[in-house]
């Protein structure tokens, strides 16, 4: 049985960050030091985070920290991974247009990262990116996905993201954000599209001869 006491130890500002870094977690996944520094610096502390997990385990969930990114991320407890019921808990769904989205702003943070902290794309670097890669999606789609990534601490965005001058900021927690078989999944049916493609430019190539 886990003890709580710890909690009626804390000073009442931590015992307010402690609240709020579960609650941050559970609502959006992510805590990153880009964007939510103090939380970020409350749960990197070994001791802070420490009692963090002793209160997550009890549902299930621990966190973990990337140093190197300033990432915190909520993952569910490794005991828990294989319990029928329980292993898409927390799981958000991206759909396969999300995730090819999410692979161009990764790639685009990779490209920018070290350049210039913290980084910024425009709206129209996104679009034109996708044109590259031959992801097609309408504006609504595009609306919808950047809701749904802000919600989970992986871009902000101004007021402007309707237009291709709108600034979109790019968080280190994309790298984290996607299911590994999905994305796998995605990324096969992605180039196997592509070898269709190839192969009807071939036979096509080869009825003009």
């Amino acid at each position: 049985m886990n003890d709580f006491n710890f909690m009626k130890k804390m000073s009442e500002e931590n015992a307010y960050l402690f609240k709020r870094c579960i609650r941050k977690m559970l609502d959006a996944t992510f805590i990153v030091a880009d964007k939510d520094e103090k939380l970020y610096d409350f749960i990197a502390s070994e001791s802070n985070q420490y009692d963090v997990n002793t209160y997550l385990a009890a549902i299930g969930y621990k966190v973990v920290v990337e140093e190197r990114m300033k990432v915190a991320m909520l993952q569910q407890a490794d005991e828990d991974i294989d319990t029928v019921g329980l292993k898409r808990v927390n799981l958000y769904r991206f759909d396969a247009k999300q995730v090819k989205l999410l692979m161009v702003l990764w790639l685009l943070f990779l490209e920018r990262m070290g350049y210039a902290d913290p980084v910024h794309v425009t709206v129209g670097d996104i679009i034109d990116k996708c044109k590259i890669y031959q992801i097609n999606m309408k504006p609504a789609d595009f609306k919808d996905s950047y809701r749904i990534f802000k919600k989970f601490s992986l871009i902000e965005y101004s007021d402007d993201i309707t237009t291709e001058e709108g600034k979109v900021r790019l968080y280190p927690s994309l790298q984290f954000c996607m299911d590994i078989g999905q994305l796998k999944q995605v990324m096969s049916e992605y180039i196997q599209d592509k070898e269709g493609e190839q192969d009807e430019l071939l036979e096509s190539e080869a009825v003009d001869e």
